[in-house]
């Protein structure tokens, strides 16, 4: 335990739980996005057991390195091109993603009274499940990066535990500020969706470096905050499509 007195730990330990917030931040708007389909009064516990399955999954996953490791190892080979386990993880993750947040914003923006109302007729359980199989995808990039600063495992777990902590406590207002803001929920969504391309892209082995990603969702962001400081305070935003439960009245 003599690590413990050593600054350079300590150091590590903040500048990791900063980065896992950072990382986390699309897994937070995503899990408000599903948890919004839930009545209001249970979205809460969604976003909180949604954060919390993410933090027991990256934990599992920095307890099993061993099996992470094997992860890059090619299962199968099509045409000249070696598949592996974390190849096949990433591929169909983001084309789940990509997927989901397609379907999002045509909801949103275009879809119908009947879809609207076959839509919310969705259980809590199902959501859980689909934050849970976004959780694994999200959780890769989160554990490689912590394994690549930190070599104590123990201040690994201590940063990941404290990072989703505080994106519980954040989550509520993010959730409250996106669905306020029907423009900026677009923009959540699009940022999944290039989210989305990026996993497929690294699952077929074209690396995209992460900086221009996220160089791209600031930009976005930095000009979305401007265009709320510069609008009118009394204009009344437009509203996207809500999903109304119970069924749709079929037009005559």
């Amino acid at each position: 335990m003599a690590w413990l007195a050593d600054p350079q730990v300590w150091i590590a330990f903040v500048t990791l739980t900063a980065l896992e917030i950072v990382l986390g931040i699309d897994n937070i708007i995503f899990i408000s996005i599903l948890a919004a389909r839930l009545p209001p009064a249970r979205q809460p516990r969604a976003r909180t057991l949604g954060l919390g399955l993410a933090m027991i999954t990256r934990i599992l996953l920095l307890l099993s390195l061993a099996w992470m490791a094997r992860l890059t190892d090619p299962l199968f080979t099509v045409i000249g091109f070696d598949v592996s386990g974390r190849d096949l993880i990433l591929f169909a993750g983001g084309l789940f993603l990509l997927a989901k947040s397609t379907r999002e914003i045509h909801e949103r923006l275009e879809g119908t009274a009947e879809h609207a109302a076959a839509q919310a007729g969705i259980s809590f359980a199902g959501v859980l499940v689909q934050i849970a199989l976004l959780d694994i995808v999200f959780s890769l990039d989160s554990v490689i990066t912590a394994v690549g600063m930190v070599q104590q495992i123990p201040v690994m777990v201590a940063a990941i535990v404290a990072a989703v902590l505080v994106m519980m406590a954040a989550a509520g207002s993010i959730a409250a500020f996106v669905e306020r803001h029907p423009t900026v929920k677009i923009l959540a969504l699009s940022f999944l969706l290039l989210i989305g391309t990026s996993l497929v892209a690294e699952g077929l082995h074209f690396h995209i470096p992460k900086g221009y990603l996220y160089f791209a969702m600031a930009f976005s962001v930095g000009v979305e905050m401007l265009n709320l400081r510069l609008r009118d305070r009394e204009t009344v935003p437009v509203r996207l499509r809500p999903r109304r439960p119970g069924r749709a009245r079929r037009r005559r």
